[in-house]
């Protein structure tokens, strides 16, 4: 069976980091929602996106196919479900379809042909960009599951301060020495090739994936996911960095996520409660406005390839586009769209040829090549975004 990822009418409600990736690739817990689904389907996906992504995540359609909307998370039922798909058949959760099976030959799918089957099940599902934090903890502990199960830990060194260690799993070529790790909130999952710093403490759930870096002295709280190659310090609680970004030094995260490419200055501080204790707003790029969250808690949602200087700090709620580059003294502005350069002083547009430039470096450092598709993207993304610049 050939298994399709679409993103569905979430998609607006999950800028801006679904300008640079599909939902599917969205991370929340340890896995993406992509290699959520892989390992449970036993199958590679394609995925259905926007044009201007096409050609990065391209689709591949066969004789006989099943769609899944990206925002839902799989577990065992569902999947079952899926699985057992015939054509003309749907699954729904309420008004809101998970999957559907389709072949090469239908022109086009009018679901209420459809033979419908109701799924009852608890389903955890993305809809609002901090549904990656909040509900990070839920699908840290389904991942943690889906990878260890029936499977030993690595040993953990002798040197460290361990609580609950039967809910702590280290991958091969795990480094970590001289550190407290308490999983007895959460578990806790070292990726392969990792590293934990001498007097690091962690209190779960926390997931350190493929190649990332926690350095000395860092507190962390859960739910915390540090993607593939990021590398983090300070004090972090409750946020997600997707792959590839920086909070390298002194200052405090919390109730965030990061996209690919970041980089927080030393000393940066994001604000994660309103003095007044009240709900959160965020900005909201279908209304072109602030929407409640609901949140008491919730700092920085912050796009692909942005970066701020040291001493940097962000209100409570706070929304950086992609490709911005924020500096000075004082709280900045809520939102602050795409390519735009500057901060509490004002800003003007980040022309692209620059900020380009900045990516190509920092994605050298890594060993990765920013790609005529990645230029193309980013275009795409700078022209959609203008009416927010104000020069």
């Amino acid at each position: 069976m050939n298994y399709i990822l679409f993103d569905g009418p979430v998609r607006n409600a999950l800028l801006p980091f679904t300008y640079t990736r599909p939902v599917a690739d969205i991370r929340i817990g340890i896995l993406t929602i992509r290699e959520k689904w892989e390992k449970f389907l036993g199958y590679t996906t394609t995925t259905i996106t926007e044009d201007y992504l096409a050609d990065k995540h391209p689709m591949v359609e066969m004789e006989a196919n099943v769609l899944i909307n990206a925002a839902f998370l799989p577990n065992e039922e569902l999947v079952e479900l899926i699985k057992g798909l015939d054509k003309e058949q749907a699954v729904f959760h309420g008004e809101e379809v998970i999957a559907f099976y389709t072949t090469e030959a239908q022109e086009e799918v009018d679901l209420n042909s459809y033979e419908a089957i109701e799924y009852n099940g608890d389903c955890l599902q993305i809809q609002n960009t901090w549904d990656i934090f909040s509900k990070n903890g839920e699908a840290m502990e389904a991942d943690f599951e889906l990878l260890t199960s029936g499977r030993t830990s690595k040993p953990i060194p002798s040197s460290n301060n361990v609580i609950a260690p039967e809910n702590i799993f280290l991958e091969e070529g795990v480094t970590i020495e001289f550190c407290t790790l308490n999983a007895s909130m959460g578990p806790i999952y070292l990726g392969k090739d990792s590293l934990v710093m001498e007097g690091t403490v962690i209190r779960g759930g926390f997931a350190l994936c493929e190649n990332a870096i926690v350095k000395m002295g860092a507190k962390i709280y859960g739910a915390t996911t540090v993607g593939p190659a990021c590398k983090v310090g300070g004090e972090i609680n409750n946020s997600v960095l997707f792959q590839n970004s920086n909070k390298g030094h002194e200052g405090f995260l919390g109730n965030s996520v990061l996209g690919e490419w970041c980089n927080i200055g030393a000393d940066t501080n994001t604000s994660n409660l309103k003095n007044d204790y009240s709900p959160v707003r965020l900005w909201n790029y279908e209304t072109e406005n602030f929407a409640k969250t609901g949140l008491q808690f919730c700092g920085l949602m912050m796009g692909d390839h942005s970066k701020c200087g040291i001493n940097t700090m962000f209100n409570t709620g706070t929304v950086v586009g992609v490709s911005a580059n924020i500096y000075g003294s004082g709280y900045q502005k809520n939102f602050i769209p795409s390519f735009s350069w500057g901060g509490t002083a004002g800003f003007t547009t980040y022309q692209p040829k620059k900020a380009y430039q900045t990516a190509k470096a920092m994605m050298e450092r890594r060993n990765c090549e920013f790609t005529a598709e990645e230029e193309g993207i980013l275009d795409h993304i700078f022209e959609n975004t203008k009416k927010w610049r104000k020069d």
